[in-house]
């Protein structure tokens, strides 16, 4: 599927959800000739948000989060403000209330500002409340990615245009939707599995039995990611989405090292081997690698053993320690 047909199909609004990544990787016609309908307004639209500053990137180009790769409706195209470079970091999803107390929205930003400073990329919906804190707290110290339930060109809620400014400075402002299209109530189920895709883990903090934050993890757990919660006030009813998940299981979060432990987001174990003078790894990535093949990350997860959910932040690593590289449509190449 040639890039330019993938963003084509960012402009379908009935766009058949069920199985799309696997229909994405098998050219299905029935995608290529809705594509080719929508060409000529993507054509238009791409050349105007590119003066704009506004970019566009296909899910079978190199910089693509391969995060979205392992997701069954993996979005065919994101546009994006910023730079992309934020997400090739660990990234983890701070998400709650709304309406949050005092409390945990100082929670919220102490929390994104200690992940970002250690490095981690933190994604938020740019919501009111502890979406927007978590954005503040990471700008703090680091980068943070805004994943929005319209076109990147639009704000909503309108008051957090100043703060979707900085985030385009100092990381990146997403969406699956092309620019111009408004903030519509079924966007925001669709953006909520964006943001669970793209990260490592989902940490909630104030949701109530109703709250917006339970889709998002619940798209989490789907997704293989972990779901993790911050425990609040048993009495005020704010917290009772949170206690259930910790009741069904979600890790506990009082501090930034609960998050990075339960991830267990070390140092790649790579040592010389006694006598030789090449790199050798324990870990079973780099063994199922051989260099000139690329792999995509249903084939890597058959080799190792090792579910996509795991695998993914074992790739990350090796990218940035130069040991594997990204090839067009997903996949990896061991480095010679």
């Amino acid at each position: 599927m040639h890039p330019d047909t993938a963003i084509a199909l960012s402009f379908l609004t009935n766009l058949p959800r069920q199985a799309l990544t696997e229909r994405l990787r098998a050219d299905d016609p029935e995608l290529l000739e809705r594509a080719a309908e929508h060409a000529s307004r993507a054509r238009d639209v791409r050349a105007w948000a590119t003066s704009a500053g506004i970019g566009a990137i296909a899910w079978n180009e190199p910089r693509f989060p391969a995060a979205l790769l392992a997701i069954s409706d993996c979005p065919p195209a994101l546009w994006y403000r910023g730079s992309l470079d934020c997400l090739d970091v660990p990234l983890v999803a701070i998400v709650g209330s709304r309406a949050a107390s005092p409390i945990s929205l100082d929670i919220a930003g102490k929390l994104a500002a200690d992940l970002a400073q250690r490095g981690v990329t933190v994604v938020s919906g740019l919501a009111r409340g502890v979406d927007s804190a978590a954005h503040r707290g990471a700008l703090q110290k680091g980068n943070t990615v805004a994943v929005l339930g319209c076109g990147v060109d639009r704000v909503y809620p309108a008051e957090h245009a100043s703060l979707a400014a900085d985030i385009a400075k100092h990381g990146v402002v997403v969406s699956e939707f092309p620019p111009g299209t408004p903030a519509l109530p079924f966007h925001f189920p669709l953006r909520n599995r964006v943001i669970s895709g793209l990260s490592r883990a989902v940490v909630v903090i104030e949701a109530s039995e109703k709250s917006g934050s339970l889709i998002t993890a619940g798209c989490a757990l789907e997704q293989g990611r972990d779901v993790m919660a911050v425990p609040g006030n048993a009495m005020s009813g704010r917290n009772r989405g949170g206690h259930a998940l910790i009741r069904d299981g979600a890790a506990i979060v009082e501090c930034a090292d609960d998050i990075l432990i339960e991830l267990g987001l070390m140092p790649v174990d790579v040592t010389p081997a006694a006598g030789a003078g090449v790199a050798r790894s324990a870990d079973p990535v780099l063994r199922h690698m051989d260099a000139g093949h690329a792999y995509d990350l249903d084939a890597l997860s058959e080799a190792t053993g090792l579910a996509v959910s795991r695998l993914l932040p074992r790739i990350l690593e090796f990218e940035l320690a130069g040991k594997i590289r990204r090839v067009d449509g997903g996949r990896f190449m061991r480095c010679v």
